[in-house]
Order: structure tokens, then sequence, then C-alpha cells
């Protein structure tokens, strides 16, 4: 098992009818009384979620800061660093999914932060967040877990830019998390949402063996159910016990338990985040498009953990390493979604060849669990997914 360190300070209020709590919450961290909540389109004002917050933040002073865009904008989220710095608030409530908590961890972090937060973003030498605002979610879409760790990926559109963020400031202080949202969200969020799941925990597992048996057995637990619910609750999003497993599936793959101790990966994640940036695609399709692939290209580097993962995951036999590749895009297929670059977008001609330069000019020659995923392998995988 691989030296660790281990930390997770937020706090979770699983369930239903809980936000009456959220005061109660917010006062263990501040006895200021003037909030910023955060959201995004405004669907959680015809859901009734937005309702329910503002009643249980009757006694506060409340400022809304809305707009947020699924891959959250940095010149969007300036704006409320910006607003924050005019009118200092004691404490931000991000109402939303993955986008808008990532969001507002770049919110509460920057608004804290003296020189130029891009150079954050970009890691420039010597730039990084270590203070933030205090803040906790409202969880409205299961999928990337960002209610319960402290990375954050931001988008900037204007460069064609998307980066990501972390560290300790990250953390929400507490997530409400309830189940019931699930019946109130569009089918292709539910799909995302598993797939995000699915690949989160992939990125953690699908690496080489290791000693840390049960990090393995709780990531297997997480791909079996994801397998197991994933097309009832596209059928059923309303049937409780299925919207509670994918929620608490989703939080549980990425809050840091799985990558304790083990070999980590993420190389597929950052091939499928220069997707969404080139062509606006859903991250989670990104992944789907990409990772079958991936796998097939590290066949080699990978194979003792697709053997394991086909033959505990899927029941497989034998050297099955390519035969769990396919049934990886099966399962994605099976949920409706599909998993070359052409469905998305016609404009691909050049995306393989600029992806490799993006890598090289920011020195990632080698990426993934042994650094040797190299720019022209990354040049390779987008290719064989169009």
């Amino acid at each position: 098992m691989n030296n660790f360190e281990y930390y997770n300070p937020t706090k979770i209020v699983f369930g239903t009818d809980t936000y009456d709590q959220i005061p109660a919450k917010i006062n263990e961290f501040t006895a200021g009384k003037r909030i910023m909540i955060t959201y995004g389109g405004g669907s959680i004002k015809s859901n009734g979620i937005y309702d329910s917050v503002m009643k249980a933040l009757k006694d506060y002073e409340v400022v809304e800061f809305s707009g947020i865009e699924a891959n959250p904008e940095y010149d969007t989220l300036m704006k409320a660093v910006d607003q924050i710095k005019e009118n200092p608030v004691d404490f931000v409530l991000a109402i939303g999914g993955g986008s808008v908590i990532d969001g507002t961890k770049f919110i509460v972090s920057a608004a804290k932060y003296d020189g130029n937060p891009w150079d954050v973003l970009t890691m420039k030498k010597g730039c990084k967040f270590e203070y933030a605002i205090p803040f906790g979610t409202v969880l409205t879409l299961p999928a990337t877990g960002s209610e319960m760790n402290s990375g954050a990926v931001i988008s900037n559109s204007r460069l064609k830019e998307k980066r990501t963020m972390g560290g300790p400031q990250g953390f929400p202080k507490f997530s409400f998390l309830d189940p019931t949202v699930v019946k109130t969200l569009p089918k292709k969020q539910i799909q995302n949402g598993i797939i995000d799941a699915y690949m989160h925990t992939l990125e953690q597992y699908l690496t080489y063996p290791s000693d840390n048996l049960l990090q393995e057995r709780i990531a297997e637990g997480i791909l079996s159910t994801l397998i197991e619910i994933g097309p009832e609750v596209l059928e059923n999003p309303e049937d409780y016990k299925l919207a509670s497993n994918l929620m608490w599936c989703a939080t549980m793959a990425l809050n840091g338990t799985l990558r304790a101790g083990v070999a980590y990966d993420w190389s597929t994640h950052m091939i499928g985040h220069e997707l969404t940036a080139l062509h606006g695609i859903d991250h989670a399709r990104t992944l789907a498009i990409i990772a079958p692939n991936l796998y097939k290209v590290k066949l080699e580097n990978k194979k003792e953990k697709l053997i394991q993962y086909g033959q505990r995951i899927f029941g497989l036999e034998g050297s099955c390493a390519e035969e769990a590749i396919n049934r990886t895009r099966t399962f994605f297929e099976s949920l409706g979604v599909k998993t070359s670059l052409s469905d998305y977008t016609k404009e691909h001609d050049e995306t393989a060849v600029i992806i490799k330069k993006r890598f090289e000019e920011r020195g990632w020659e080698g990426i993934g669990e042994r650094k040797d995923l190299t720019p022209t392998e990354a040049k390779q995988i987008v290719e064989m997914s169009i």
C-alpha cells in the first residue's frame, strides 16, 4: 500500500426535508448575517429548491449571483469576485451541481487572493490560493463529487482553455444531499452524472495492482452499483432507492477515499477537458469518448487491472482485458450516450493535433499513473476516438 495522507472536513447532511438545518450549519462557521447564494440558469426556481433554501435563510441578508455556466467561465466568476470584494459577505452557499460548486470554489478563493487569479489556474510559479470565504453547498445534481472535495475545473472560452484548481481552502464546510432532486433532472444530466461517477472511479482503479485491497473493493462496489442502477434510474428517477444510491456513489467516487494508498491516472480527464474547451462537449461525454481508446493504447500498462475489472465487474473469465474495454463502451452506450467524437462535432480535423501541441506547450510529456502517456499518444487516442 502506498503512503498517503487523507483529509476531508466536509460535513454531509444526506436525506429529505433537511434544508431547515442550513442556518445552524452556517452558524458553526460565522456569526455574520450577509450571505451570497450562487446558482446557474435558474432551474432551482422552477423545481422548488430556491424557495426552500430562501425560506431557511429568512433571517439573513441574502445577495444572489446567478448565471454560472455548465462549464463555469472565468470571466463570469470574476464578476462575483469583484462583487464580493466591493461588498464583502460572511458566507457563500452554492446551490447547484458540480459546475456551480466548482465555480463557487473559485469565487471564494479568488475573493481572498491579492494577485491575478488566472496565474493560479495556470500554475504560475509561486501563485496559489491559500484562503477562502467559508462556503457550503446544496447539491442539485449527482455527478462530479465536488460537494465533498476541494478540486474545481474552470473554463476560459476566450482562450479556449480549461484549467483545474485545488487546495484545502476549497473544501465545502458542509453539503446538503437530497436525492429527491434527481426526479427533477433532464435525462441528459442523469446520464452525465452516471458516467462522471463511473469514470472518476475508473481513473483511480484502472491503473496497476496495489496492496490496498479495501480501496479496490470500494471502487468495485461503486462500479457494480452504477451498472446495476444506471439504466433503472434513467427510467425511474423518482425511485428514492435508485436516486439515493446514485447520489452517494457520485459523492464517494471523488471525495478522496478511493485514492488513498493507490496509484491514480486522470489522463482521460486531461484529454477530455480539451474536447470540452475546443468543442463545448459535456464533460462526462468526453470521458465516454476517450476512455475506451485510451485503455486500448495503454493496454499493456493496465492489463492486470483490466483483467481484474473484467472478471470482478462483468463476470468475464481468463485474459479478458480487451473485452472489459468493450463492455465499458457498451455500458456507456446502454445509457444512451454516444462514444465517438464525430457524433458531437464535425469540426474535428485538427483536434488531435491541437491537443498534442497543447500538451507539449504545457510540458505534459508524461501523464497517467506511470507518467508515460506522451503527447503523441494523446494525439493517437483522439484520432482513434473520432
